[in-house]
Parts: structure tokens; sequence; C-alpha cells
């Protein structure tokens, strides 16, 4: 990359970034710790920490991205990193620097040398999505069918209470149209459930079926996020991440499990007060992803860019959950 496109931060700039990441990340990740430490579960506030593969330690870490320079002694802890790399003279030069002021920058020939597969297929499925058109005729039914005639099968929650009980659960189910679009919901309705779900969403069709009013869509903004990172900046990521945070609350408000208990009140979508009111958060989550998603392949575009007359013909990556 060319030091004429470098942003550089002085050290006390960006510890002051670094400092403010940690506290945000802390207010998540601190009581999730602190759960797992006392062997308690919350099934709610887990889930970002424990579906997704990303850990409290690597969530922690501060990136500024693509382009920017780090200076001063604490930056060169980094080339400890995976994909930094340390300035030569020359680029040093350039930016108004000293020959030998330890400075570090985001290595990016070599995370494309690595993650080229995975940075093409986030650009499909992000791309792709921002430009279909939302669907907003599913209720969160999907967290529904996951747990149909669930007493054949082995509990998805076991301390959790059904709000209707099993047979109210499977009544909801039964008369209401299940149109899930996204695989990974879809793969973990019970047996029962899969020939009622009016698609039959794969890992092979996933770059053509998701699309933008889809709450779990959105959800994995913050998985496309921590996979190209350090290519992406913290506040990014954890904008992303906030906003899955919040999506994952209202997914199991208008689930069928009683969370009274834990603080959140229940969205009945059995009932068309219920669906309105889903649908009201819906469209908000599917306005705010939007905005995210064109931030997230705005700050992706030069990876791709850098990646677009390379392995012509290569065969397409396969998703990453």
């Amino acid at each position: 990359m060319a030091a004429s496109r470098q942003q550089y931060l002085p050290q006390e700039q960006w510890l002051g970034l670094e400092a403010a990441h940690h506290a945000r990340v802390a207010r998540y990740a601190d009581p999730y710790l602190a759960r797992r430490s006392a062997g308690k579960k919350h099934p709610v506030e887990d889930f970002l920490f424990t579906y997704y593969t990303q850990k409290p330690g690597q969530l922690l870490r501060w990136h500024p991205g693509d382009g920017v320079v780090l200076s001063g002694a604490p930056a060169l802890e980094r080339t400890n990193w995976k994909f930094y790399r340390t300035l030569d003279d020359g680029e040093l030069t350039s930016l108004g620097l000293s020959p030998g002021t330890p400075a570090v920058t985001f290595d990016r020939a070599g995370f494309l040398a690595d993650r080229a597969e995975a940075v093409r297929f986030a650009g499909i499925i992000l791309a792709g999505t921002a430009k279909r058109p939302a669907q907003f005729g599913c209720f969160g039914l999907h967290e529904w069918a996951m747990v149909y005639r669930q007493e054949k099968f082995e509990l998805r929650h076991e301390y959790l209470k059904l709000r209707l009980g099993g047979e109210g659960t499977d009544t909801v189910v039964e008369e209401n149209r299940i149109r899930c679009s996204h695989f990974d919901a879809f793969r973990f309705y019970t047996p029962d459930a899969l020939p009622l779900n009016e698609l039959t969403p794969t890992r092979e069709n996933q770059r053509t079926m998701e699309q933008p009013g889809c709450l779990h869509a959105n959800m994995d903004l913050y998985k496309w996020a921590y996979k190209l990172t350090p290519a992406l900046p913290s506040e990014l990521v954890m904008d992303c991440f906030e906003l899955s945070w919040r999506i994952r609350a209202m997914d199991m408000q208008a689930s069928p499990y009683d969370l009274e208990e834990w603080g959140y009140p229940p969205i009945r979508i059995e009932t068309p007060q219920g669906k309105a009111e889903y649908v009201e958060y819906q469209r908000a989550f599917a306005a705010e992803s939007q905005e995210l998603r064109a931030r997230v392949l705005q700050a992706v575009e030069p990876l791709l860019d850098e990646l677009s007359g390379l392995m012509v013909g290569a065969p397409a990556a396969t998703s990453e959950r």
C-alpha cells in the first residue's frame, strides 16, 4: 500500500482510542466472563460469545484498520500479532517521521495472501444481501420451529420454560406460515419443522437467499466484520456487535420462551398486535443494518479491488458459520 494513502496516529491519540474500545467491550464481556466463571448461563446475553467464534479476548484487541499507522514503542507489541508489520525508513520519511521511529501498520499483503477467499465471500454475501428487497413476513417463527414437537427430540434450552407450553407452541407453528430464508437459523429446526418451512435455505444457496429484513442476516454483520479483522477498524466491528446484541434481545423476546424473569418481556407474535410490533422492530433493524452493511462494504472495498484481478476462475469459497 502506498504511504500516501496511510493515516498516521501518534501514540497518545491511538492509546486513547484503544482505552475507549476496551471500556466499550468490557460492558458486554465482563458480565459474560463472570457468569462463565460461576458456571451460570444467560439465554440472551451469552449468545454473541458462544454462538459466534470470536471470543472476548479477541474482541478486546483494538485495531485501527487498513491504512492506519500507529507510532510509539507500545505499538511494537503488535509485531507479535497476526497481520501487522513495521514500516521501513522510506515509508517513515514519507509520513514525516524520522528513520528508526517505531511504527506499525496493517499488513494488507499478508492478510490477502492468507484470507483472500474469506474476503471474497464476505463481499459476495454483503453486497448481495444489500441489493435484495427486504422481507418482513417471518414474524420470528424460526425460534418457534426450533422447539416444534421438541418432546420428541433433545430439548434446545432445557433450563427455559415455553411461554405457551408445548402444545400451545406447536399450535402457533402449525397455524402460521413458516418462511425462514437464513440457513444458520433453519438448520436448528426440529426434524418435524423442516418440511413446514416454505423455503429451503442451504449453505450452497446462502449467497442468493439472504435478505436485509432477516434478523439473523443482520446479526451476522458482526460475524463478517470480525472475520475481516484486523482490516476493519474496531469501532466498526463494535458497531456491528452492538447492533447484533440488540437484535438478539428482540429475537428472544419474540421467541416462545418465557424470559420475563430475565428482564425480557415477550413480543407476543401469536397475536396481531405482537406481529405488528415485531415488524416495526424488524423494519428499523433492517434500515440500520443496511447503513452498517454499506460501511463494512466500503471498508473492504480496497481489499476486493486488490483481489479483483487475481485467481480468475478459481473455485468460490465456502462460507463459515
